[in-house]
């Protein structure tokens, strides 16, 4: 099974720090330079940034896992130098037919090229009532879209893709000094969730912007579209020896909880 795990933003991510986590994965700068598209009665208007960080993603993460289960925990053991930092976890693939790609290639096995002179942008398609619901598209809107999608690689302009399932599904995890808390969804903000994304490569966020305007969203009425530049990784300084044995010591009290919990859920089911 596949997940998109997405680095929920705050202050600190909105001043540009990266997380220690979600390596490797995509980054994107602060919503200060973001813009985000609305179609309301078939007319788009922009909105530029910054926007409140608890609507904002800082980061994200496509990984494999045998169930969420299993994803959660994978989650939960990533470096533990994130204080306050918020993890959420959704099951990748929109509803109905509509295929994901990235650099593994397209259903029709074209690979996406990335380009080192355009900039990656992340087009988020934020979430609404009716991708909450699960609803799918008509199998004709799906198959627009898959065409659409592989004639943007072929075009060099496209390099991602991929819808999330509704937050039914989903789980946070929290961290908190040395512990973590998993929550479960649905999740009630729908304005805080996103429902999919496009990355795609431009000359400029201009461009990008002009290349969103015309694609042809599942949705055909109001609509919210949120613009991102995606930045590299920064290289973090290696831990040192002390912030090593920290981490190490973090990781021990993890294991001997869930140890505790495990025995006594065992004790209670004598």
């Amino acid at each position: 099974m596949e997940f998109m795990v997405l680095r929920r933003a705050n202050q600190s991510t909105e001043r540009g720090i990266q997380p220690p986590a979600l390596e490797p994965g995509t980054f994107l700068r602060p919503s200060a330079e973001a813009v985000r598209l609305l179609r309301r009665d078939g007319v788009w208007s922009e909105v530029k940034g910054p926007f409140p960080p608890k609507e904002l993603i800082a980061g994200f993460t496509l990984i494999e896992a045998a169930s969420r289960e299993d994803c959660i925990e994978q989650v939960r053991w990533w470096p533990l130098f994130d204080s306050g930092a918020v993890y959420e976890i959704r099951d990748a693939g929109c509803a109905g037919d509509c295929i994901g790609f990235d650099e593994r290639g397209t259903a029709a096995g074209n690979i996406p090229q990335r380009r080192e002179d355009l900039t990656r942008y992340v087009v988020f398609i934020r979430s609404d009532a009716d991708a909450e619901s699960g609803m799918s598209p008509p199998p004709e809107v799906i198959d627009i879209m898959n065409a659409t999608n592989e004639a943007g690689v072929l075009q060099g302009v496209l390099l991602a893709g991929e819808g999330l399932k509704a937050s039914a599904s989903a789980a946070r995890v929290h961290y908190a000094n040395s512990r973590t808390t998993v929550v479960d969804g649905p999740f009630t903000e729908v304005k805080e969730l996103i429902a999919g994304y496009w990355m795609v490569q431009a000359a400029s966020r201009e461009d990008a912007i002009a290349w969103a305007k015309t694609y042809p969203y599942p949705s055909p009425g109001d609509l919210t579209l949120e613009i991102r530049e995606a930045c590299e990784r920064i290289a973090h300084q290696e831990f040192t020896p002390e912030m090593r044995a920290a981490e190490e010591r973090l990781r021990a009290e993890l294991l001997e909880a869930g140890l505790r919990n495990a025995f006594s859920k065992a004790a209670r089911g004598r």
